[in-house]
């Protein structure tokens, strides 16, 4: 049985000096991606320190009620079956359109073989698929939001 994310959460608070300021912070959880195969492969890569990135759609979160991502917010990384691997916390947001994405940011987000056009095809697909979903149309100027972090703890 995997440990939960709330007991993942209480362990890091307690190697934190009593003034840390995470100790009043209210953690969201999650599985990156949108397949079990995906959460896994992502998670494993911010276990790994490698996956410091990220890049989603405004409608990700609108769309459940969820308030956009907003630098400072601090996350539980979870795989698939929502076990935990590691806590990140934003550092920097930004909304660009898509082809506005550069190769930098692309390589800080660890996935394949880290080159701008990797990240252009497998994230136009991604993205294709939760738009589809969403009812709206993607394309290359599409709003995305693009995240940075940095890995807080592994547990």
């Amino acid at each position: 049985m995997s440990e939960s994310a709330e007991a993942f959460w209480h362990r890091y608070l307690g190697t934190l000096p009593a003034e840390h300021p995470h100790r009043d912070a209210r953690p969201d959880t999650f599985a990156f991606g949108d397949s079990p195969s995906l959460a896994n492969e992502l998670a494993a890569l911010v276990e790994l320190g490698r996956k410091q990135a990220t890049t989603s759609l405004p409608g990700e979160f609108t769309s459940q009620g969820l308030p956009l991502p907003a630098a400072g917010s601090v996350s539980i990384v979870t795989r698939a079956d929502g076990s935990p691997v590691a806590i990140i916390e934003l550092t920097e947001v930004r909304h660009v359109p898509f082809r506005a994405v550069d190769a930098t940011f692309a390589a800080a987000e660890g996935e394949g073989d880290r080159t701008l056009a990797s990240w252009q095809a497998a994230h136009r697909k991604y993205f294709q698929r939760v738009s589809a979903r969403l009812g709206c149309a993607f394309g290359e100027d599409t709003p995305v939001i693009c995240q940075r972090f940095r890995l807080v703890w592994r547990g």
